[in-house]
């Protein structure tokens, strides 16, 4: 049998992949151009795509076990209940759907309440899965490096009252755990959740605190002004999703998305260590930006 894998080409697919490299399971990894996808060794690609139901079908055949990542797109929401409906067809007896912190909660921001609608298809038509939920990603940050380095700026109006951020390795590890724990059962598993969360509560001071410590430098935050945010994801991104961005910034500004010690020792169970910080991540950037 087999573990599908969608979103296989994207950040967090790719690390899904190298932990499932060498676990002994037949993986196919699902991307629209098998012709230019470059994978792990031993994962096979499989052409498909998560907007056309014919395609999934051909895809699904033979799986056993799916990990659901639909990337951010208009009908993402569509996308991921049409492809849940077809797992349940072809009998896949697991799935590792990828959520989001504080879904439930985050009830005006688009990717927040499409992914919480998800998460209630899987409740209420109790497919055996296992649920992430990923805080916002730390290594979004490594799109602050121009500004870090020329103008001692952070500028991710993030706000004061802290996330919980997670690095993408941990969710990559825990997909992958989940992943081989119910493709190796001989039966569906119970339903699970995880917060996928960082083990701090990051303010804007706090990373400006950390930049500086890392880089040897004084570093100012660039401030809480979400019209310029949207003004410049407009210029690299569709006008909606920054739209999104800017109501998920706005309610880290107003709310925070802070896990609580149960759920960081949740997930430290499941990974067999704490997760990854923030600090460790600035501090290894910073070297690797020096060599260039």
């Amino acid at each position: 049998m087999t573990i599908l894998v969608t979103g296989s080409t994207g950040v967090v697919g790719n690390q899904v992949l190298e932990h499932l490299k060498g676990s002994g399971a037949e993986v196919h990894a699902l991307t629209r151009t098998p012709e230019k996808a470059r994978l792990p060794d031993g994962i096979t690609a499989i052409k498909g795509d998560l907007s056309d139901v014919d395609s999934m079908r051909h895809a699904m055949k033979g799986v056993s076990t799916l990990f659901l990542l639909v990337p951010g797109v208009a009908d993402e929401l569509t996308q991921a209940l049409q492809t849940l409906s077809v797992a349940r067809e072809s009998l896949v007896k697991g799935v590792v759907y990828l959520s989001v912190f504080k879904g439930a909660e985050y009830v005006d921001v688009p990717h927040f309440t499409g992914k919480h609608a998800v998460e209630r298809m899987i409740e209420h038509c109790d497919i055996p899965a296992t649920v992430l939920r990923p805080a916002y990603f730390i290594q979004n940050d490594l799109r602050q490096k121009e500004p870090l380095l020329m103008h001692g700026i952070y500028g991710m109006p993030i706000g004061g009252k802290g996330i919980s951020m997670v690095d993408v390795r941990d969710i990559g590890e825990a997909a992958a755990q989940e992943l081989l724990r119910r493709e190796r059962a001989a039966d569906p598993l119970p339903r699970a959740t995880y917060e996928l969360v960082g083990p701090d509560a990051l303010t804007a001071q706090t990373i400006v605190r950390i930049w500086a410590e890392a880089l040897g430098r004084p570093i100012r935050y660039g401030g809480n002004d979400l019209d310029t945010l949207e003004q410049r994801l407009k210029s690299v991104a569709p006008a909606w999703q920054a739209y999104d961005i800017r109501l998920m910034m706005s309610r880290y500004q107003q709310d925070g998305a802070v896990a609580s010690t149960a759920q960081i020792e949740h997930l430290s169970t499941l990974l067999g260590r704490p997760p990854r910080s923030y600090r460790d991540f600035a501090l290894a950037s910073a070297v690797a930006w020096a060599k260039g």
